[in-house]
């Protein structure tokens, strides 16, 4: 591990690159391994439709799959032991292919440095305890509600805040939509908190009904950004701009 009170942080931050690059970030690949064969195997990937029969058996399954894995905020409240489990289960579970997709690219691109960053065992816990937390806090702003939520975006959404506290002036590649998807790059601040800036914004005006759980990913980002400021405090951050990969805030 690297000593952040005597490093220069020129070469704490090539250290960090390429630790990460040569550990090939164990925790962060694993947690997309799981994600994408747990989807593969779901009724939602597409792969053995066939086995249900008719249209209607697949969307009966799909459903079943839902509500066995995700979280029913209405349920959650009653506390019984398999409804306190889901907003842990929830973190594997996804809805299509462009939701598992998105989550993932962002999950690729972020979270080696932080893993590396924090270390492995503390990072896979610091994953798991801030997506429960993401995914409760929203549960608890629609409690009455019976819709289910699945995704690891309120995980994800905790690994971009603490990338955010971290590694607040490294580059990273990013698409506007407005500036017709032209590969830019920016300090990580300007990206994350325009994306933060923009998920409080949808947040507003959503419901509690089927889309995007916008709150969640609110809830995970800023309790991933207050985790590694209470950790880490004032210790020193890396400020070199560096090249990490793609993002689409």
């Amino acid at each position: 591990m690297i000593d952040w009170r005597q490093a220069d942080w020129r070469t704490a931050a090539g250290r960090i690159r390429d630790a990460a690059a040569s550990s090939g970030a164990p925790v962060t690949y694993g947690l997309i391994a799981v994600c994408g064969v747990i989807f593969l195997i779901s009724p939602l990937s597409g792969f053995g439709s066939a086995a249900y029969g008719s249209e209607d058996a697949l969307l009966a399954a799909q459903a079943g799959y839902f509500e066995r894995w995700g979280v029913i905020p209405a349920e959650l409240w009653e506390g019984s032991a398999h409804a306190l489990t889901t907003p842990f289960t929830a973190l594997f579970v996804h809805g299509s292919w462009l939701h598992l997709l998105g989550n993932l690219l962002f999950l690729y691109v972020f979270g080696a440095m932080v893993e590396e960053r924090m270390g492995r065992v503390p990072f896979a816990l610091f994953y798991v305890g801030c997506g429960y937390v993401a995914l409760v806090c929203y549960a608890a702003a629609h409690a009455d509600s019976g819709q289910t939520l699945v995704g690891a975006s309120g995980a994800i959404s905790a690994v971009l805040g603490a990338f955010l506290y971290l590694f607040p002036k490294t580059r990273v590649t990013s698409l506007f939509p407005f500036l017709f998807f032209l590969p830019l790059r920016f300090p990580a601040w300007i990206v994350l908190v325009f994306w933060f800036g923009l998920q409080w914004a949808a947040a507003q005006g959503a419901g509690s009904g089927p889309g995007v759980a916008y709150l969640a990913h609110v809830a995970g980002f800023a309790a991933g950004f207050l985790y590694a400021w209470g950790l880490y405090g004032r210790r020193t951050r890396v400020k070199v701009p560096a090249t990490e990969g793609d993002s689409q805030p």
